[in-house]
């Protein structure tokens, strides 16, 4: 039955998806004599926890002090914006905490689970663990590595190429997915942290790297940019949503607008990466072009890789990144497949 209930708290967990960051997505059940009498999951940053709103959710709170609560992430240990979970479910009288993953950051990564255990609490722990680990892939990997979980996107045709050969913004993009697609991108930019392009991208699309198509949050705009090209009538820089430009010549912020400099002598990526990391950034999608998403698979800096191909689309120009990394899982729709590449520890097989 432990694993029931685990797999409830996952799927209250991805309630938080895109509004949780950057703190963890978090699930959370009550059950009493085999029945759920609560439950919550961790909505925004800043609000209140999975275990609180779950314990918040339980009608009769006298039954607290005989039930079991699952989370799916270790309860905090720690006064942040919010008091610490632990010494809430101390205090409710709880006797049996059921965890799936340990929570990585250093300022909870095990304490919480002491905590419990010394006020008396029985504490299981590991359930799911590889499902739960997965569900906060970000996280972790922000937390153990020091750097954000690295997604990696681009449209090839199927032949191979990512893009006509253009010199200039008057002359139209390869079109290769259509707006059923486009829809999707979207909706994957209000799922993650950042959004990230090079100055060839920036210079000859002009995007906007917002999500239009799809509610939900704006992702913060990333572009790296050693000489400023980019010009400030570009969509990138217009104050709609917080813009991180990466240069070789000046730092500063105005408004939306952040400019951190880096030493384009050395490699750019690491730079890149820390600077994603002191901004808090747990996630970013690296877009485009094709130079920049080559500088990130040269150095085996990825963690996920999403590519469509058009079927009946046969293109001349920009090649597309060589990758031949196995595929994890596959979707068809319109003749265009979109296959999914995985290369963290933390790739659970669904």
């Amino acid at each position: 039955m432990d694993e029931i209930y685990m797999r409830r708290c996952i799927e209250l967990a991805k309630c938080g998806f895109g509004t949780a960051s950057p703190n963890p997505m978090v699930g959370a059940v009550i059950v009493h004599n085999g029945k759920i009498i609560g439950e919550g999951w961790h909505r925004r940053c800043g609000e209140a926890h999975a275990e609180v709103n779950a314990v918040n959710s339980v009608k009769d709170k006298s039954l607290i002090k005989e039930s079991t609560i699952y989370v799916s992430l270790e309860p905090c240990a720690h006064v942040g914006r919010t008091p610490a979970c632990a010494d809430m479910l101390i205090r409710e009288g709880i006797p049996n905490v059921v965890v799936g993953s340990i929570d990585p950051f250093e300022k909870v990564a095990g304490k919480g689970i002491e905590k419990l255990k010394n006020a008396g609490v029985d504490v299981k722990i590991g359930v799911l663990k590889q499902e739960c680990d997965w569900l906060n892939r970000r996280f972790f990997t922000y937390h153990t590595k020091r750097r954000p979980y690295i997604i990696l996107k681009w449209a090839q045709t199927a032949d191979g190429f990512i893009d006509n050969i253009r010199s200039d913004s008057t002359q139209k993009p390869l079109k290769i997915t259509n707006v059923n697609f486009d829809r999707l991108v979207h909706k994957w930019r209000t799922e993650e942290d950042a959004i990230l392009v090079g100055t060839r991208t920036t210079l000859l699309d002009n995007p906007q790297l917002t999500a239009r198509l799809w509610a939900g949050r704006n992702p913060v705009r990333v572009c790296i940019d050693r000489e400023l090209k980019v010009p400030e009538s570009s969509k990138i820089l217009d104050n709609q949503a917080k813009t991180i430009i990466i240069n070789g010549k000046k730092e500063g912020t105005n408004d939306n607008l952040i400019f951190c400099k880096a030493d384009f002598d050395e490699n750019i990526v690491p730079q890149v990466l820390d600077i994603l990391y002191r901004n808090e950034i747990q996630s970013v999608i690296v877009e485009g072009g094709a130079q920049t998403i080559n500088s990130f698979l040269s150095l085996g800096l990825w963690d996920e890789a999403r590519i469509f191909t058009n079927g009946d689309e046969i293109g001349t120009g920009v090649k597309a990144p060589h990758f031949n990394h196995p595929i994890a899982k596959s979707e068809i729709k319109d003749r265009i497949t979109l296959n999914y590449h995985y290369n963290t520890d933390y790739y659970v097989q669904s």
